[in-house]
């Protein structure tokens, strides 16, 4: 008996060894399980859902300062266009100021409608 035979003996992945172990990988055949296919399209589909979740609640999230701007440029816009276009219209009709001064309140409500129905869309969408 010599020093490699217990190695040999002991170690069935040697190949002067004519002992084969069931759970040999080299001579083992390996067939899919059929439910690994399954496992992958479910594992896809999480990420998938997961990766939408995290656009939705990581969406980028408007600047404050640019919808203030927008909020102060419709609130000072709107009655500014109604006072100009109802002056030129009481100079055409000699009605000074009434038409200025109901141009300018329609102007108001309008863009505060204008402002409400910003801040919804806005709300809604984010």
């Amino acid at each position: 008996v010599g020093a490699s035979r217990p190695l040999s003996f002991f170690n069935p992945l040697v190949r002067g060894n004519a002992s084969i172990v069931a759970d040999d990988p080299d001579t083992a055949q390996v067939k899919e399980d059929p439910a690994i296919g399954s496992l992958e399209g479910r594992i896809a589909a999480a990420r998938k859902a997961e990766d939408e979740r995290l656009a939705r609640d990581q969406a980028p999230v408007r600047d404050g300062r640019s919808a203030g701007f927008q909020i102060a440029s419709t609130m000072v816009g709107y009655p500014l266009g109604g006072i100009v276009i109802g002056y030129g219209l009481d100079q055409l009709f000699g009605t000074l100021p009434w038409i200025t001064i109901a141009l300018m309140f329609l102007a108001f409500i309008g863009a505060c409608l204008q402002v409400i129905r910003t801040y919804q869309n806005q709300n809604s969408a984010g």
